[in-house]
């Protein structure tokens, strides 16, 4: 997403700064970069389009085991709707969690917030990581609770290079990541 599309807060100011000085750095040390982003738009419309192959199976499987009735609303219907914000708070920590194990700041390193203008909670972490431990930490809310952080779990693992180092580096405001690799 562009800068001049949605006004950053003081915090995501902040890590756009500390991103910028580790980008310098890493550039200094002969890194190239590579954007990994996925408009915020976009993955709010194909983050859960993805999973309807995922989604479906689980109805069918749900279907063949239960039935399903259109005419009464099941109580696993309203605890599924009653539970929906504190699961999406509950995602965004596993995030935090997960990366702030592997950040060398741990968690002084994960920032948490909420663009508004979308209504999309994220998590998101200043440092650089090894490509899996980026990945752990982007899979592992999908891993324990499911959701949409597939589609940047599928942009990383369809990313291919030919460089012998990499680190991936959550990107300070907009929704992916980019690539240090030399």
């Amino acid at each position: 997403m562009d800068n001049n599309k949605r006004k950053l807060t003081e915090k995501e100011l902040k890590r756009k700064n500390d991103f910028e000085k580790i980008s310098s750095e890493m550039q200094q040390k002969g890194y190239k970069i590579k954007n990994m982003t996925i408009n915020i738009r976009q993955a709010n419309f194909l983050g859960p389009l993805s999973m309807l192959p995922f989604i479906a199976l689980t109805f069918l499987f749900y279907y063949n085991v239960n039935g399903f009735d259109l005419g009464e609303i099941s109580l696993g219907f309203v605890v599924a709707a009653f539970l929906f914000i504190p699961l999406t708070i509950l995602h965004e920590l596993i995030h935090g969690v997960t990366w702030g194990f592997f950040a060398k700041n741990h968690f002084n390193s994960i920032d948490f917030g909420f663009i508004w203008s979308s209504f999309s909670p994220y998590c998101t972490c200043s440092e650089p990581l090894e490509k899996w431990q980026y990945l752990l930490g982007t899979a592992m809310p999908t891993l324990v609770l499911g959701g949409g952080d597939f589609l940047i779990i599928l942009k990383s693992m369809l990313y291919h290079t030919d460089k012998q180092e990499s680190v991936y580096c959550d990107h300070p405001y907009e929704c992916g990541f980019v690539v240090f690799e030399k």
